[in-house]
């Protein structure tokens, strides 16, 4: 067969790989200059980054598996994680069990039903009895008190704003499985995944398998419409990077575009495509800070506290090493917002005014002096929003037109998404497509 692939992320290198694995030939177009999607690189203190920040949990087997097949399994390696959290105007060391117990924000008794709290729900193996309640209901029922308003309900409500309380609870179930396993024992520090090279590693690699297979990539080459002749997928258009338009026939499309950008390239019938625009998206606005010194002992630090403009704090070289950065200490400063949001559309400058200040409430002593480099990305389709009963809206990865396939965040299920399930879900569906075509052949034979 020869498939026509629309995007260069970890779900549409990796069914290009299993595509090449059996003999068949794969176009790719990326609208993008570069590969990897949302684990893209950039250039920090001379080595390539992540632009949004990237690891791995210890049981993140579909990403280890690929790496073990494209030869590049050595690099991979386990750190330990160091979890902080800011809340009542003080940061909190979080990276434990028994640190939760320490948690001075809250009363002692709060404390124990945090600790026992996230155990129970570790302890849940079926998420489907969890699917017709929101996280906020079910933790308000379940939990309740100073240890869901002190921590979980200010998590919450800064992930994903106006839209905290119709998240599905199992989007904070699976949160809780990920975590767990990458703890042992109450007294297990958390140990974390991040390749040699940065996942460029992984990437770079997957384009040089794929290449040597007779595959091509073509950067900076959008898709801007998917043929359709007698309601079967036929080829596509795309615009290369000179800015002639080229027309390609396909036996098989497989688009990863998100949900709302599906229906630009493609006419779709209104019921299948009602279910990719009931699914919203928040953007992502990061930055990300070269210091000449860190800003805290803390890898991740979780803010619980609305007042600050930001989720999220990740040190970088708080657990991989500065010298991979000239020495710099690497600072990620991370938001989700609705695109909608006037923060969104802000300058870099606009930026930093913004978030800076709130810096010394992490260390009374920074200053701006200390900022050695500043790299700003946003991110417009970065987090979907799953509400409840989701199995029974995902939208089918075989489309209402024949040949066509989609595979996106918004079809990974009861996780989160992320790298390693876009990897599962790219290998998933491309043995879906080859056993569709077995099928038909069968058929027709």
């Amino acid at each position: 067969m020869k498939i026509g692939i629309i995007g260069a992320g970890a779900a549409g290198l990796t069914a290009a790989l299993d595509f090449s694995s059996k003999g068949h030939r794969v176009v790719i177009y990326e609208a993008a200059p570069f590969i990897g999607g949302q684990a893209s690189t950039v250039t920090v203190g001379g080595a390539p980054l992540e632009r949004g920040y990237h690891h791995l949990f210890t049981n993140d087997q579909a990403i280890l598996d690929l790496m073990e097949d494209i030869g590049v399994g050595d690099a991979m390696k386990w750190y330990p994680s160091r979890v902080g959290t800011y809340t009542s105007g003080k940061v909190y060391k979080t990276t434990t069990a028994l640190d939760l117990l320490r948690l001075g924000a809250i009363p002692l008794l709060e404390r124990i039903k945090l600790g026992l709290f996230a155990l129970r729900v570790g302890r849940i193996k079926d998420w489907r009895s969890l699917e017709s309640d929101t996280a906020d209901f079910w933790l308000r029922e379940q939990l309740g008190g100073m240890a869901y308003e002190k921590v979980w309900a200010p998590l919450l409500r800064g992930k994903f704003g106006r839209f905290y309380d119709q998240i599905g609870m199992p989007w904070f179930w699976s949160k809780i499985q990920t975590r767990f396993a990458s703890r042992k024992g109450i007294r297990g520090r958390e140990m974390l995944g991040y390749p040699d090279g940065s996942f460029d590693t992984i990437f770079n690699r997957l384009t040089a398998v794929i290449q040597a297979r007779g595959g091509e990539i073509h950067l900076s080459t959008p898709v801007e419409n998917i043929n359709v002749k007698d309601r079967t997928a036929t080829g596509v258009i795309a615009r290369h990077e000179s800015g002639e338009l080229v027309s390609e026939d396909f036996d098989i499309v497989l688009s990863t575009v998100p949900s709302f950008s599906f229906p630009d390239i493609v006419e779709l019938p209104d019921c299948y495509k009602k279910r990719l625009l009931d699914v919203h998206y928040l953007a992502a606005i990061v930055v990300i800070l070269e210091l000449d010194r860190p800003l805290t002992s803390f890898y991740w630090m979780n803010i619980a506290d609305h007042t600050i403009p930001f989720l999220g704090l990740i040190e970088h070289t708080n657990m991989l090493p500065k010298e991979w950065y000239q020495g710099n200490n690497v600072l990620y400063l991370t938001n989700y917002l609705d695109r909608s949001d006037p923060v969104y559309k802000m300058s870099q400058n606009e930026i930093l005014d913004l978030y800076l200040p709130h810096l010394n409430k992490f260390n009374p002593e920074f200053d701006r002096s200390w900022i050695k480099a500043i790299h700003y990305n946003a991110v417009s389709a970065a987090q979907p929003i799953i509400p409840t009963n989701y199995s029974k809206a995902i939208p089918n990865h075989r489309t209402p037109i024949r040949k066509l396939y989609l595979a996106n965040t918004t079809q990974i299920y009861p996780e989160d998404r992320g790298t390693n399930y876009s990897i599962r879900m790219g290998r998933e569906i491309a043995e879906m497509i080859m056993d569709d075509e077995k099928e038909n052949w069968r058929h027709w034979a």
